[in-house]
């Protein structure tokens, strides 16, 4: 007698990974949300750094004697266009500020060529002493910039630049940070087979520079430029001994302000507002690019 026996049950082992893929693709998909805490603690951040700039806008659009008031008024007067004129009177600010502009644009022009010119020499050419030369340049970063100061006044003097702008522009269009950020960029972003490459195809070092390494470095380029620009623009302790009120940059105008017994510190306000509103121009017109190319260079390498 035969017995049919029951057909042998496969198991369904294709649901399992079914169910983990739609699991994965659950959780993959799912958006993050900070939490109430992260939120709070940037709220707190915005207002913490945006307040000292408030205080200038409010401060400068009120008089001195509203300023002596405790506690002061936290809301802005109606004294910041006769605080503006008077600024104007006691400072020559728009000179200062052509002044200014036309140093901080040429330290900030000369830094990025050359930074990233000496950045791409250490990163990938081989020379003797290389070494040796990016220690030394990256040891000068510890010595205080106020120990050269007589010395670099005394070099100006004997040039005969004293009050003159290349007095100012020249000592700052190399600087050994700018050296040594764009050295660690271009060793992170640029491969070393683009270079080979174009070795291969008989490009010359100074073609390799402009048709390959300026287009990778131009996320380190930018942020070294909006660093530089800012460090030019507010720089006062080599401005003050090189120059004079006669030919002014931006920070040595200010000097001139609020004179007499008692200080006017609304109009110091006023031209610290005058003086702050083209870096924050600057940084509005760039910064979203700047940041834009970091990302950038970041996905791509």
């Amino acid at each position: 007698m035969t017995t049919l026996a029951d057909p042998p049950v496969t198991p369904p082992a294709h649901r399992e990974p079914t169910v983990r893929r739609r699991g994965r693709k659950s959780r993959a998909g799912r958006t993050n949300h900070a939490g109430k805490l992260t939120y709070a603690i940037l709220t707190v951040a915005v207002l913490v750094s945006a307040f000292p700039f408030y205080w200038t806008i409010v401060a400068a659009s009120r008089s001195n004697a509203d300023l002596a008031q405790v506690p002061p008024s936290l809301l802005p007067g109606p004294n910041l266009l006769r605080n503006f004129e008077a600024v104007l009177e006691e400072a020559d600010i728009g000179k200062a500020l052509l002044n200014s502009f036309i140093v901080s644009g040429s330290i900030t022009v000369g830094t990025v060529l050359c930074c990233t010119l000496a950045g791409f020499a250490f990163a990938k050419l081989r020379f003797r002493g290389r070494g040796a030369l990016l220690a030394i340049t990256v040891g000068t970063m510890m010595i205080p910039p106020q120990l050269g100061v007589i010395p670099l006044f005394m070099l100006i003097a004997e040039l005969q630049w004293v009050n003159q702008l290349q007095a100012v522009i020249l000592p700052g269009l190399v600087s050994a940070f700018g050296v040594f950020f764009m050295r660690q960029y271009l060793v992170q972003s640029l491969p070393d087979e683009l270079i080979e490459a174009a070795r291969v195809d008989g490009a010359s070092t100074a073609r390799i520079f402009w048709s390959i390494v300026v287009p990778v470095a131009r996320p380190g380029m930018s942020v070294l430029g909006l660093l530089t620009f800012m460090a030019a623009w507010n720089d006062f302790f080599w401005p003050i001994v090189a120059l004079s009120s006669s030919e002014p940059t931006v920070q040595v105008a200010l000097r001139q302000l609020g004179g007499g017994y008692v200080h006017d510190q609304s109009v110091i306000m006023a031209g610290t507002l005058l003086g702050t509103l083209p870096v924050l121009l600057v940084f509005g017109l760039l910064g979203r690019q700047i940041v834009g190319g970091i990302m950038q260079g970041a996905v791509k390498g």
